[in-house]
């Protein structure tokens, strides 16, 4: 936390400006120690069985979703020695990569982990449902409104930044259709685009629910016999 709190300030001219000398320091010396932590854990993970081969045991767990992120948060300290320069877009992706490791920490995060899991496919679908909306609205507004504007509706593709914004009822203005076909359609796209976005809330939030009651479920019984806790 402290590590992702220190790369935000960095970017803030007045404080970095204050104290130019620590944030290379305070990045030097926590990549040394998540780096250590980094090997530790991966020439220690042989004390469990499923990873208990010396060498296949360890490619196994560096292999596993925690450790990829992990080496995805210290690979933008370690590139640039490698003669890449230029990087500094990737860390961005450490703020994912600490993000993401703080879930261990905390059940809430945990439990969306476990929701995402369960209801893959149904986001997936949705997923494939609006790229397809997508596709069919950029058309549609190609064809409505590339003569009257050739320039904001040039190709598909480009017409492509003006479904997302409608769709994700975001409505940035820049782009906005001026015939009454290409207004008719719009409309149509745009009611669409809030019924759409609503199904995966009300899928988590389904899934949230599953999840919860399946904990609930679970305390009720002896986490060492199994027999039913009864209330009274």
């Amino acid at each position: 936390m402290v590590n992702t709190a220190a790369q935000i300030l960095e970017t803030v001219g007045p404080v970095y400006d204050a104290i130019p000398w620590f944030f290379p320091i305070l990045e030097i010396a926590s990549m040394m120690i998540f780096t250590v932590e980094y090997v530790l854990r991966i020439w220690s993970c042989t004390a469990e069985p499923r990873f208990s081969h010396p060498v296949f045991g360890r490619l196994r767990f560096a292999a596993t979703p925690l450790l990829l992120i992990d080496l995805l948060a210290l690979a933008p300290f370690y590139l640039p020695f490698l003669g890449l320069e230029d990087l500094r877009t990737l860390r961005a992706l450490r703020l994912l990569a600490w993000a993401a490791r703080l879930g261990r920490y905390f059940e809430g995060i945990r439990t969306l982990g476990k929701v995402l899991k369960s209801k893959a496919l149904e986001l997936t679908t949705v997923v494939l449902v609006l790229a397809v909306m997508l596709i069919l609205a950029s058309a549609m507004m190609y064809y409505a409104e590339h003569t009257a504007q050739p320039e904001a509706f040039a190709s598909i593709p480009e017409s492509m930044w003006w479904s997302i914004i409608t769709l994700t009822t975001v409505g940035y203005g820049d782009v906005s259709p001026v015939t009454p076909m290409g207004k008719l359609m719009a409309g149509v796209i745009a009611v669409m685009g809030i019924g759409m976005f609503a199904l995966p809330a009300g899928i988590l939030g389904s899934g949230f629910l599953a999840e919860i009651q399946k904990r609930d479920q679970a305390a009720r019984f002896c986490p060492h016999c199994g027999l039913l806790i009864e209330d009274d």
